[in-house]
């Protein structure tokens, strides 16, 4: 069944708010007992820092996490699912549930690091945050006197965020086809329920020419190094007319071998960034332009190549971000405003194209340090013991944000509800469903 489908709010599923505000206590008490495991867990990964669907050992660390937790093979565990550094782990109520079909609530892991810098985007708590918060809910629904609601908590480990895009692959292998609604957290410099992660395209340009002696007959020849040169002239002269929230940026990586001899290959790398889907589409044409423009120019042929993967652009769902605010507020928690959410920097991720066919959240998190992501400083800082605190407690209010959306049949409602207008917001309706 996909997220726009009834379960609970048909049932009539109401619980008392004080059972429920014990069930969230539970869930954050069970979290604090599995402390020391998942910061071994986390720890594990970060030690050992895998490239983008080369994440063997990290796969192989929490496979086993959950394989091994108690009681063991209480949580059904696919490993390779669907790629061979990704897997699968799911865990239900046992004994009789109330009846209809069951709601099925997501939990990510990301674990990929980064070229030269290891986990200096965090994503070993990435990979915490989000077995804690599985962990939590699972606890709290055991601790119930009576048959829980039809509900099965699953967990995906997700590879390869930092290039090629994990989800996205996933997405197409159907992972997230019976998802109701998905949780993970992001760490950060600050506390914000939602950032403005937007969409991006990113191609390979490559210029054809002629080699020639630069000396003795460069009429001869055909400079693919002057196509590459003019390219880059062209985007930089065409940021005038860019909006204010595009990015472009691009890099020569290829501009000949030798100075006597005239290029006959050049190849530049260019990523571009826009709110949205439809503006990332205008931006790219116009750049396509600027490299045709400079292919004609010179008399170079011109490959342009995109990747595999678009980056959407993550769509806010209010009703799920107000939620984890309430519940991280009653933590501790000291959240950004909310306009500091919407015009703050902002990077891309393929959980955008998640959000395109499944409520989720995707709230960031201080880890007691103000370095910056991609950055040595901000590696060491993810690998902190100071950083625990923080993640485990992002943890806690994931957990009690899925809590009320298991328990609160009119959260879960607004929540479809908000994923359906964005999506005709963008336009994408037709193509999700």
């Amino acid at each position: 069944m996909g997220p726009g489908e009834p379960r609970l709010a048909e049932r009539g599923v109401c619980e008392a708010v004080p059972e429920l505000e014990l069930l969230k206590l539970r869930a954050a008490e069970c979290i604090d007992l599995a402390a020391e495991r998942l910061g071994a867990l986390s720890r594990a990964i970060w030690s050992e820092p895998e490239l983008a669907y080369e994440e063997h050992h990290a796969h192989g660390e929490l496979t086993r996490f959950f394989e091994r937790e108690p009681p063991v093979a209480s949580w059904a565990v696919q490993p390779h699912y669907g790629l061979p550094t990704a897997f699968r782990a799911e865990w239900e109520p046992p004994g009789p549930r109330a009846h209809g079909a069951a709601l099925h609530l997501g939990f990510l892991c990301e674990y990929d690091a980064l070229p030269g810098l290891g986990h200096a985007c965090g994503h070993n708590l990435i990979a915490e945050v989000g077995a804690a918060a599985a962990l939590g809910v699972r606890g709290a629904l055991e601790g119930l006197s009576r048959p829980p609601p039809p509900v099965k908590v699953i967990v995906l480990g997700t590879p390869a965020e930092e290039e090629g895009g994990g989800k996205i692959d996933l997405i197409e292998a159907g992972a997230f086809k019976n998802l109701d609604v998905v949780f993970m957290a992001h760490p950060s410099q600050e506390d914000a329920a939602y950032l403005l992660d937007v969409a991006e395209h990113d191609v390979t340009v490559k210029y054809y020419g002629k080699a020639s002696h630069a000396a003795a007959y460069p009429w001869e020849g055909v400079n693919a190094l002057d196509a590459a040169v003019l390219a880059y002239s062209n985007v930089s002269v065409l940021r005038q007319q860019m909006k204010p929230a595009w990015r472009v940026h691009g890099i020569i990586k290829n501009g000949g071998v030798k100075p006597n001899i005239i290029p006959s290959y050049s190849e530049l790398i260019y990523y571009f960034r826009a709110p949205s889907m439809k503006e990332l589409r205008v931006l790219t044409k116009k750049a396509e332009d600027c490299f045709r423009a400079a292919a004609l120019a010179t008399g170079c042929t011109v490959e342009i190549k995109g990747d595999t993967h678009d980056y959407y652009n993550v769509l806010p769902n209010k009703s799920l971000w107000k939620a984890y605010m309430e519940n991280g507020k009653r933590l501790g928690i000291e959240f950004i405003s909310e306009d500091a959410m919407l015009n703050g920097p902002s990077g891309s991720t393929d959980f955008g194209n998640v959000t395109f066919v499944v409520p989720g959240i995707h709230p960031y998190f201080y880890i007691g340090s103000n370095a910056l992501n991609h950055t040595e400083q901000y590696t060491e800082a993810a690998g902190s013991q100071e950083a625990q605190f923080y993640t485990l407690r992002a943890a806690k209010a994931l957990a009690m944000t899925a809590l009320d959306v298991i328990f609160k049949p009119e959260l879960l409602q607004r929540i479809r509800e908000d994923f359906k207008l964005k999506l005709q917001e963008e336009q994408f309706l037709n193509e999700v469903e």
